[in-house]
């Protein structure tokens, strides 16, 4: 079998490649994207053609939707299979999102049911995996020095999202800006539900739309996507850099706390900032050696499990993260891995992990090997296939 992987260089792609080849899958690759993030849509068409014209591939894969890919597939009638690994993705609202050849997976139920009802055949729930060999590669190998180095009380390795917050950037009325402050406080006192979404006014949604000179404006749409992007891509960016910043400064009142990230680290004067891990040497140390690995969920995620979840416990580290409603599903909490639900129970919970080591070191075995025998790259790629096997 052989099969065409488009990549514009996400951290899934050298994983999923390798599953693909060990599943006996020869595994062509698309790459110009890779190096320039100026390919057009009309590019992305000629180059899939191009490929489809020379091989007869039982599949076209990428890391998220690309619109260009379905509609060229759709006209090859060579199924289109992507998986989703983030949220919003704006390219989901694409008519090309109706084409019979798509084979879509996403990771997030409430993003899975959202989106279903637009092409019902051809759309499924998947949640994330990670790649426990590859962290056992490293993990296997660590020194004492790494130990000293990377260990630390509670940890957080990600973005704090100011560089990424469009809402930021506009000039919007004080009346849409209090708005916006009022919403955010509200859902920040809220876990395991988002309700910006069905909150906002037809008035804050034309001013956020109109204050960007880029706002997403598909030609291309099956309907109108500013509510969605508003409330997902300018609200919830924003609330996601607001939500960490004050976590993180709240944590480190009273623990030590450690951060790794690329962003501006100014307004967390308490907190020890490392800058960023490299994610394939690195990471996977400090989420070993840490007592405590914090992982905060965008709030865009709103039922699902993000990669860090399943990157955490696949590399043996003690997880505490905020309650997602599809965590019940595939991990039991306290035993697995433990949630939090406002500041409080985080302090609380905390407090109590780093002072009862025994039962911090088994709840993170208990994680590590329930990710380990059943949601690998491995599981999710068989599944993908045995749904092609059924649906096409």
């Amino acid at each position: 079998m052989e099969i065409l992987f488009y990549r514009y260089n996400s951290i899934c792609e050298p994983d999923i490649i390798q599953v693909f080849t060990d599943f006996g899958i020869t595994v062509h690759t698309e790459e110009m994207e890779m190096t320039d993030k100026s390919v057009t849509p009309k590019q992305c068409a000629a180059k899939i053609t191009e490929w489809l014209m020379e091989h007869s591939f039982a599949f076209v894969f990428s890391i998220n939707f690309f619109p260009a890919i379905s509609y060229t597939c759709n006209r090859f009638k060579v199924p289109y299979v992507c998986w989703s690994v983030d949220s919003p993705v704006p390219e989901l609202f694409s008519n090309a999102l109706k084409n019979e050849w798509n084979r879509i997976f996403l990771f997030d139920q409430a993003q899975y049911q959202f989106f279903r009802p637009i092409n019902p055949e051809c759309i499924f729930y998947l949640p994330l995996a990670t790649n426990v060999k590859r962290w056992e590669n490293v993990i296997l190998n660590m020194t004492d020095e790494d130990f000293t180095k990377y260990g630390a009380d509670v940890s957080f390795v990600g973005s704090l999202y100011t560089e990424k917050c469009k809402y930021d950037n506009t000039v919007i009325s004080r009346y849409t800006r209090g708005f916006v402050d009022g919403l955010i406080e509200a859902q920040l006192k809220v876990y395991g539900c988002n309700f910006i979404s069905d909150t906002l006014t037809d008035r804050v949604i034309r001013e956020i739309a109109d204050a960007d000179p880029n706002f997403y404006k598909g030609s291309d749409t099956y309907m109108d996507t500013d509510r969605y992007l508003v409330a997902h891509q300018y609200i919830g960016m924003k609330l996601a850099a607001v939500e960490r910043e004050r976590t993180l400064n709240r944590l480190a009142e009273r623990f030590p706390v450690t951060l790794y990230t690329r962003s501006d680290t100014s307004p967390l004067p308490n907190v020890h900032c490392k800058g960023s891990a490299k994610t394939l040497t690195e990471m996977p140390k400090i989420f070993h050696a840490s007592k405590i690995n914090l992982n905060i969920t965008m709030r865009p995620i709103e039922t699902g499990l993000s990669l860090r979840i399943w990157d955490i416990l696949g590399c043996g580290g003690f997880l505490l993260t905020n309650y997602q409603a599809e965590i019940p599903e595939y991990f039991e909490i306290g035993k697995d891995l433990e949630t939090y639900d406002s500041m409080e129970e985080l302090e609380q919970k905390v407090q109590y992990y780093l002072a009862h080591e025994e039962e911090r070191i088994e709840i993170a075995i208990n994680g590590y090997e329930k990710v380990a025998q059943h949601h690998t790259y491995e599981h999710r790629l068989a599944e993908i296939i045995r749904i092609l096997s059924s649906t096409l």
